[in-house]
């Protein structure tokens, strides 16, 4: 294994994991695999990048801590000579985060400095210039991003965002710099004390000499394009052979659990539900048992062959409402106790072919389901792609991160999961 990235959730493990599987022309990207938590096992020989997923977004500091490093020690042990640091590349975190502290114990743990730190994903409209991040023409914090439930995004300088969380000072490598290419990108990280250092990107190809920039660099963070040409790096060298995107999907029955509040989910849920049976989940009856995982379960099941989608997604007011009355942590607790359940039951029931969406979500469901390893197949969306667990009875994924999809992602998601 020559790359090894650490994700801070399972939506974005998938989002990376499908970028460096992608990889860019002429090359292809690196044969991927996925891991559902730290392994207790070696990764198979022939994979070339592995994806550890946490689940340490919003967990208090010193566990994210702790699992970062345990991670980071396994894919070590695998032969790993680039680490990847993977956030949400809408940078989801408080002031008091975890971003700052994965970073910086990380680039302890390896010896280095002047360590990328850039969000950008410009092919879901993220963006970096001169230190702020854009969600397409918008800075973070007018996006809609700044109304999450767990991790509100109030100001766009992430060049600051990051320095509340640090014990150093952040970097910048300016748009400028990135302008003038790779040489200057590397003199520009080698010149600075910052552990980590905000570096801009507005394009693809931005990111793909920031790529190159940083070959031979033990440590990278930032969202999935930051990985957008590293797997090119050993391709082009000749150590690593590569792939090409494949078809991997299952066929069988199929459900859809979300649990995002997003914008970009409830326009998907609006879209869907006009032609495909719905369930809206309750919170208030969640919270007070009226509602249980079974009856989820069973009107899924009753609809198989229609798409059916299950989900708990409201307003920025309506999920105020029910953190006031319920508190943030007890709310987010119990609806991933409640879809964990569910997926439990739905794979129990014959279901082969799930579609979750919402990072908190879709990791309470895949560490409930305990798929082990998982292949990574075609792209659906953008920083979405098709995932299936090994073993004699394979499950065919889509874990999407809320902001993530375009507006038919349900169903288009369905028919890239099935067995072609």
């Amino acid at each position: 294994m020559f790359l090894g990235v650490i994700a801070d959730d399972f939506t974005g493990a998938s989002d990376i994991a499908n970028t460096i599987a992608k990889g860019v022309a002429p090359h292809g990207g690196l044969k991927t695999a996925q891991f559902l938590g730290i392994p207790d096992v070696n990764a198979p020989k022939e994979i070339e990048a592995g994806v550890v997923s946490l689940k340490s977004r919003t967990i208090p500091v010193a566990d994210a801590v702790d699992q970062s490093l345990k991670a980071l020690e396994w894919l070590l042990a695998q032969g790993c000579e680039q680490i990847v640091f993977k956030y949400c590349s809408t940078f989801d975190s408080t002031k008091v985060g975890n971003i700052g502290p994965v970073g910086e114990a990380l680039a302890s743990a390896l010896g280095v400095k002047g360590v990328v730190a850039c969000p950008a994903f410009p092919a879901a409209g993220r963006t970096v210039y001169m230190g702020h991040l854009f969600v397409d023409d918008r800075l973070l914090n007018e996006s809609g991003l700044q109304n999450h439930p767990l991790t509100p995004m109030t100001d766009p300088n992430i060049r600051r965002w990051l320095g509340y969380q640090t014990k150093a000072s952040v970097g910048l490598v300016s748009h400028k710099v990135v302008r003038e290419g790779a040489e200057a990108i590397a003199a520009a990280l080698d010149s600075v004390d910052d552990v980590l250092v905000i570096v801009d990107a507005t394009s693809d190809e931005e990111l793909c000499t920031i790529g190159r920039a940083v070959s031979g660099h033990k440590l990278v963070t930032g969202g999935s394009g930051i990985a957008i040409a590293l797997g090119e790096n050993f391709i082009r060298s000749g150590r690593a052979a590569g792939m090409r995107g494949q078809t991997i999907g299952v066929d069988g029955p199929e459900a859809i659990l979300a649990g995002s509040c997003s914008g970009a989910t409830r326009g998907q849920i609006d879209l869907h539900k006009a032609s495909h049976p719905t369930l809206a989940i309750d919170v208030d009856k969640v919270m007070t048992g009226k509602i249980t995982p079974d009856e989820v379960v069973a009107f899924l099941t009753s609809h198989h062959g229609s798409a059916p989608l299950a989900y708990s997604s409201g307003t920025p007011e309506e999920v105020h409402k029910m953190q006031e009355k319920y508190g943030r942590d007890e709310v987010a607790s119990k609806l991933d106790g409640f879809f964990a359940d569910a997926a439990r039951q739905l794979v129990k029931a014959g279901v082969t072919r799930l579609v979750v969406a919402g990072g908190e979500t879709s990791g309470a469901v895949v560490s409930a389901l305990g798929l082990g390893p998982l292949v990574i197949g075609q792209e659906i969306d953008p920083g979405v792609p098709v995932l299936r667990s090994s073993g004699d009875k394979p499950i065919a994924l889509a874990l999407k991160s809320g902001n993530f999809g375009s507006p038919d992602f349900f169903s288009k998601a369905l028919q890239r999961l099935a067995a072609k």
